[in-house]
């Protein structure tokens, strides 16, 4: 059985189409009533009906041999026994498992920003649990060799898209800039808008400078050859897998990030183990590339990039202190957000845009040269990454939709109790440059950080 990155199982489907409901591309087709069918042309992988599908079978004695099947089928531990759900992404945490029993390995794992609230609803926290310390624990004892983190990627993001920002705002370039974090948003103007590529920022995702970083400077810290490093990423996201494929992820001079598991995938990982993660005692992520700022970390909601691009941009272009680090007008949930920001020499023009849906109306836009934004952040899921289709499944929506709004409130949490909250202020992105990249979009941040995004529109010029 061939299985893309998200599917549907024809055998468990009811066709009550409320996965078709929540698609934003329009992907899902079929009758009400009869099992529904992905086409691939135009999904973006984005997950968000495995998050609302409620089919599912239970594992009986007279299915039991089925439901082992379908569970190996769609690369899951054979220790899990959870209910087998008719939308599924096909799992990586079986090659995940091999890894860590692979003493010719050095293992180095990175975590999103939005694990961390939403991991300990797999072991009865309640929802929205802040849990790096437990997580950076339970890490360890899985036998990782490095336990690093995306935010660092996210600090180093920031460095380079804000950099990239004011250079076009100052010196000419294509306006609006888009954000290039979400790989759902950015397959979707691939395949639908490619004349607008010129729109997206250069920048690669925090996920993908992390795995280049890794391989790189990472490497010479650990003193270990990259051959043998095996990348690891846990994300929210069931897209992340298909962007480190991307013949493009290959700065390093290997592939930059070599697997990506879900967050559910994460939780089996541990259970599998027989970790007791809810009494786990706090430790540490490995210094230097798993350091943080608050504004690393909020990357995982909506609003969040642009949050702390503006938070450092400031700084850089005024030389003065932001005098409120609390952005609330770029804060929100689904939908598009507008504001302007003022600055002494100039108006900054943005928009924060959280479902993929949203953001037809400003493309639609651009193409009419009728768009006058700036910047303009975007999130395919509706909430930002806290509710990417790679986090623990609810089958009640209000459960749903309230788990969203603790995960978005233990966030802020985590970033006000930080005590760095903006990416140019992290000391060990500081160091970075000095050491090894020497300056934001200079010869060697462009060649490791930066890429290019190409046509995947049907009958064009696709490279899929």
């Amino acid at each position: 059985m061939s299985l893309s990155f998200v599917n549907i199982d024809k055998d468990l489907c009811t066709g009550c189409r409320q996965c078709a409901e929540v698609c934003p591309v329009n992907g899902i087709k079929g009758e009400l009533g009869s099992p529904q069918s992905i086409d691939y042309d135009i999904c973006i992988s984005c997950g968000q009906c495995i998050q609302v599908c409620k089919s599912y079978a239970f594992e009986t004695k007279e299915n039991k041999d089925v439901i082992k099947n379908k569970r190996l089928e769609r690369g899951l531990l054979e220790s899990v026994s959870e209910p087998v759900f008719a939308a599924f992404n096909k799992g990586n945490v079986v090659k995940v498992k091999e890894a860590l029993n692979n003493k010719n390995l050095f293992t180095i794992v990175q975590c999103a920003p939005a694990i961390r609230v939403s991991l300990g609803e797999e072991f009865e926290l309640e929802a929205g649990s802040l849990t790096p310390g437990k997580m950076a624990a339970a890490l360890r004892i899985l036998g990782f060799n490095r336990i690093y983190d995306t935010n660092f990627g996210a600090d180093l993001t920031i460095m380079e898209e804000g950099s990239e920002l004011i250079k076009r705002v100052t010196e000419g370039g294509e306006l609006p800039m888009f954000t290039s974090c979400c790989p759902a948003w950015v397959k979707f103007i691939e395949q639908t808008y490619p004349e607008l590529l010129g729109h997206l920022s250069s920048c690669k995702s925090p996920q993908q400078m992390a795995g280049t970083m890794f391989k790189t400077y990472g490497a010479k810290i650990d003193k270990v050859d990259p051959k043998i490093i095996y990348n690891v990423s846990i994300m929210p996201c069931t897209c992340k897998q298909f962007e480190c494929d991307r013949e493009e992820m290959q700065d390093s001079g290997f592939k930059d990030v070599d697997i990506v598991i879900t967050t559910r995938e994460f939780a089996q990982l541990i259970k599998d183990k027989g970790i007791d993660f809810k009494n786990l005692e706090d430790q540490e992520f490995d210094l230097p590339l798993g350091s943080y700022t608050g504004a690393g970390n909020i990357f995982g909601v909506t609003g969040g990039v642009m949050e702390a691009a503006l938070r450092s941009g400031y700084e850089i272009l005024t030389k003065k202190t932001i005098p409120n680090l609390e952005l609330n007008f770029v804060r929100g949930s689904e939908g598009i957000r507008v504001s302007e920001v003022k600055l002494p020499e100039m108006t900054l023009k943005i928009a924060v845009v959280s479902g993929l849906k949203n953001v037809v109306e400003v493309l639609e836009n651009i193409k009419r040269g009728d768009c006058d934004f700036d910047f303009v952040e975007v999130m395919t899921c509706p909430e930002g990454c806290i509710s990417g289709g790679g986090q623990p499944k609810f089958i009640l929506d209000e459960d749903r939709k309230s788990a969203f709004i603790n995960r978005k409130k233990s966030m802020y949490k985590h970033d006000s109790e930080l005590k760095i909250r903006k990416s140019h202020e992290n000391y060990f992105i500081k160091k970075l440059y000095k050491e090894f990249l020497i300056e934001p979009l200079g010869e060697k941040s462009h060649h490791l950080l930066h890429t290019k995004f190409v046509s995947r529109k049907k009958g064009g010029n696709a490279n899929e």
